[in-house]
């Protein structure tokens, strides 16, 4: 029985990677809220992001199964250059996050690097970012739900199953928003509509 168990685990890992490149449903849209990367991570790698004000950065964009995803797809398009990865900076916070995006996620999307970095910052720039979030003087504590309510303000065109709000050590961690492969907004499958459903979420102010 052991050997049939660690056969299905093997199959299982092996399917979680390396899908062929173009062949997903829809778009996950992630935006991280800086000052929660910075507090965990970003401050003790010394990461180029926590030197500026941001406030909402484009973690990714990411293809999508109804369940699932791809990953670290193997594809023809060429790799884009460190110029290409360094223009995302402004609104991903490095280079280096961009090139990580591409490699793990950019490569499944079955687009040349220059095209999927402009579909990137043409669905980020299509977001309405709730400018109330930016006007924080100091650490306060909310319902995770708050932060999806603003966007769906600042959003009109949204409705709360295209929208997922991520914790991460009882902190607002990021903002998902599920898109067509045309860049519309619609609904997330289960796997994705997982709210945060914290109470007292730490929600850090933009240095």
């Amino acid at each position: 029985m052991r050997w049939l168990l660690a056969l299905i685990v093997t199959a299982t890992l092996a399917q979680a990677e390396g899908e062929p490149a173009g062949e997903f449903d829809y778009y996950v849209l992630a935006l991280s809220w800086s000052p929660t990367y910075c507090a965990l991570d970003g401050d003790a790698r010394d990461h180029p992001q926590c030197d500026r004000s941001l406030g909402w950065v484009l973690h990714g964009l990411w293809p999508q199964y109804e369940t699932g995803w791809p990953s670290f797809c193997p594809t023809g398009a060429r790799n884009p250059s460190r110029a290409e990865t360094a223009a995302m900076a402004d609104i991903m916070g490095s280079g280096g996050s961009a090139w990580h995006q591409w490699k793990k996620h950019g490569r499944c999307s079955g687009l040349e690097p220059e095209d999927y970095f402009a579909l990137a910052r043409l669905a980020f720039d299509r977001v309405t970012r709730p400018e109330v979030l930016r006007k924080l003087d100091e650490p306060v504590r909310l319902p995770a739900g708050v932060i999806e309510e603003a966007f769906l303000r600042a959003n009109p065109d949204w409705t709360a199953d295209m929208l997922t709000v991520t914790c991460k050590e009882r902190r607002i961690q990021e903002a998902r928003l599920c898109l067509s492969r045309n860049l519309l907004p619609r609904r997330c499958g289960e796997d994705v509509s997982r709210d945060c459903s914290l109470a007292d979420a730490l929600l850090d102010p933009i240095r």
